[in-house]
């Protein structure tokens, strides 16, 4: 076992530029695969997995400082320009105040709230305020993965998107400043050097970042750019301005490109789901090869030598920084209390404030070592002022060093503690389901109405979605859950909660509504849970492969035997109904179907608050569980067996 360590040891250490980062890129996909499966965040596991992995080899000695820096402000650009493309302001019609005051107030009360922390458990004045700026942020990369994870409701998801993301090319603008005018301070620079470079920032960006977005709109609307090229056009332009608004302006490049990520993904007349597919898929391997890298980096000597402050650090970020910073900031705001509980409990740091931490202990470094030779070349008043600069600057350096593991120690500590508690408290606060099991149907034919009434009964949430109006009216009248809308309308598709539910079954007469709807929705839902009735059946003589849509256009049908909308019509014309049946040791599946033969249309299952929708490859267990059927009115005459039977011929059945 030694030996085999010994060995792995030895191969990691010796791995070439190629091999690492195909490393990286397989290690990050897996653990956010694990992370997946296991219901925790994924950041967590990739920060425990890139920590262990630098204790064998370090990505500075691998790609070089400058190629890894390179990568990570490249990397970072993409994921605030992949977050901006999702900001939409109709999300945010009732939410602009809140969110501009999260922009604004929330970030000024954070950092002085942050830089006291910091000076509170150690750090210099000066140093404090960067840690402040830098700190602000809250971390689109870690939340987006939070949320698809808890699905809150639609305004709290949008709080807390906007506010990742649009606070993190300030926090980073903002730090970059702060270092600047430390630099700046020290070496005599005069202030409105300052003030000037935060004007210039601003303008670039904007300028920028919206003659950029026009020009690349109306490329797409002309359609002078190919389908097949979308996705790494966009791309291409994000890393193109980035890079170009950072030579112009330093480090005004995040500020550019999620400004005209912004501009582009407001665009009515764009049609942009192949590029935020294609930057979606970016986002998420860049994310978990960036966490990977960076917690590389940091040594076991160093955690334990700031960790004693961190912890003190992080208790004040929780209990006060982010309580404190969110009362003041929505004081007069249209947000309830229960979402300004949760928000107040929502604060993970991410890639951003780990990156522009990274960078900045180089840079003081780079900054203390340019003073000192500037000092060694000078003479005289010139030579001590150089040389009292490089001290100075040395003395932030050193604890600038601490910085880093300081960052990651946050980071770590925001996310375990959000991210592993936030889906209990958005549960009790009723913002979202821990566990959500609801059905959600599409069409509002008889069948509909009495599976979702049963269900119902059984403890399950249910909606009917129609845009037939008389058909969710009977619906309501007994009392489920209903809504008047064409389901592949703007307003189901982007402002219907979904908090509770799981599963959707499309059962329109229509069957390419069905299969448009289901493949939308398996976006939110998950392809897994996403059903349709089989496609109605053809004329005699029909070709399939040419009257069907493609097996690619459709999602899994539903129930088994699998049955068309007419089909189920002509049953409930027959008598059949909906029954909820549980199956015991006493009356077990094998007597279910002994009892009602191969009439019976398998729905659902039930198990332990667990539905499952029955299809082709769900195995119904022989006791333990309840389903829910359409059955005959009548079983079938059956020889009399052991076990007794009611007037119906149901042995511990139970009727909806």
């Amino acid at each position: 076992m030694q030996q085999l360590w010994q060995t792995l040891t030895d191969a990691l250490a010796t791995l070439d530029p190629t091999a690492y980062l195909a490393l990286v890129v397989v290690v990050a996909v897996i653990a956010q695969w694990i992370a997946w499966a296991a219901k925790v965040p994924s950041i967590l596991l990739l920060l425990v997995i890139g920590f262990l992995l630098g204790r064998f080899v370090q990505p500075d000695d691998i790609l070089g400082r400058d190629v890894l820096f390179a990568g990570v402000n490249l990397a970072v650009g993409i994921i605030l320009f992949e977050g901006a493309l999702t900001l939409r302001f109709r999300d945010i019609r009732d939410l602009k105040r809140p969110i501009l005051r999260l922009s604004t107030i929330t970030v000024l009360v954070a950092w002085v709230l942050i830089s006291t922390s910091a000076w509170l458990v150690g750090f210099q004045i000066e140093m404090s305020v960067l840690v402040g700026a830098i700190l602000v942020v809250t971390g689109p990369t870690v939340i987006a993965p939070i949320l698809r994870m808890i699905r809150p409701t639609r305004r709290v998801s949008s709080l807390l998107k906007w506010e990742g993301i649009i606070v993190d090319p300030i926090g980073a603008v903002l730090a970059v400043l702060v270092f600047q005018g430390m630099l700046q301070l020290r070496s005599g620079d005069p202030l409105p050097e300052l003030i000037q470079a935060l004007v210039m920032t601003l303008l670039l960006s904007l300028a920028l970042g919206l003659g950029l977005g026009w020009i690349v709109g109306w490329l797409m609307y002309h359609h002078a750019i190919p389908d097949f090229l979308h996705g790494v056009f966009f791309v291409a332009v994000a890393v193109g301005a980035l890079v170009a608004s950072d030579a112009i302006q330093t480090e005004s490049g995040l500020l550019t490109v999620t400004v005209m990520g912004i501009y582009l993904g407001n665009q009515k007349r764009l049609r942009l789901r192949l590029v935020e597919e294609f930057a979606e898929h970016l986002q998420v391997l860049f994310v978990g090869a960036l966490f990977l890298v960076l917690a590389a980096r940091i040594a076991p000597s160093d955690i334990v030598d700031v960790a004693p402050r961190a912890l003190i650090f992080v208790a004040l970020l929780v209990l006060v920084v982010r309580p404190v910073s969110i009362m003041l900031g929505l004081i007069g705001t249209r947000v309830s209390r229960e979402e300004r509980s949760l928000m107040l409990w929502m604060a993970p740091r991410g890639i951003v404030a780990a990156a522009i931490t990274s960078v900045f202990g180089l840079q003081f470094t780079q900054a203390a070592d340019d003073a000192a030779a500037r000092a060694a070349e000078a003479t005289g008043a010139e030579a001590e002022a150089l040389l009292s600069e490089a001290t100075q600057l040395s003395d932030l350096a050193e604890q600038a060093s601490e910085l880093v593991p300081l960052v990651f120690i946050v980071i770590v500590s925001t996310v375990a503690i959000y991210g592993l508690g936030i889906g209990r408290l958005a549960e009790r606060l009723g913002l979202a389901a821990r566990s959500p099991q609801g059905v959600l149907f599409v069409g509002g034919q008889q069948w509909i109405v009495d599976a979702a009434t049963t269900l119902n009964a059984a403890g399950v949430k249910t909606r009917v979605v129609s845009n037939e109006f008389p058909k969710t009216a009977k619906a309501r009248r007994v009392g489920l859950d209903t809504v008047t809308a064409n389901i592949l309308s703007e307003y189901a598709a982007k402002d219907m909660e979904l908090t509770s539910f799981k599963s959707l079954i499309a059962a329109t007469p229509a069957d390419e509504v069905n299969a448009t709807a289901a493949r939308e929705f398996s976006k939110v839902l998950g392809q897994a849970n996403v059903f349709q009735l089989p496609q109605r059946e053809k004329p005699a003589g029909a070709t399939r492969g040419r009257t069907n849509a493609a097996d690619h256009l459709t999602v899994s049908t539903c129930f088994n035997p699998p049955r068309t909308n007419t089909q189920l019509k002509e049953l409930i014309q027959r008598g059949f109904t909906v029954k909820h049946t549980r199956l015991t040791s006493a009356f077990t599946r094998d007597d279910f179907q002994e009892m009602w033969g191969d009439e019976p249309v398998y729905m659902f299952v039930l198990n332990e608050g667990e539905v499952d929708v029955v299809n082709g490859r769900t195995k119904v267990p022989r006791k333990g569980v309840s389903i829910i059927s359409l059955v005959p009115p009548r079983p079938p005459a059956r020889p009399d067996r052991h076990a007794p039977v009611d007037a119906r011929g149901d042995r511990d059945v139970v009727h909806a």
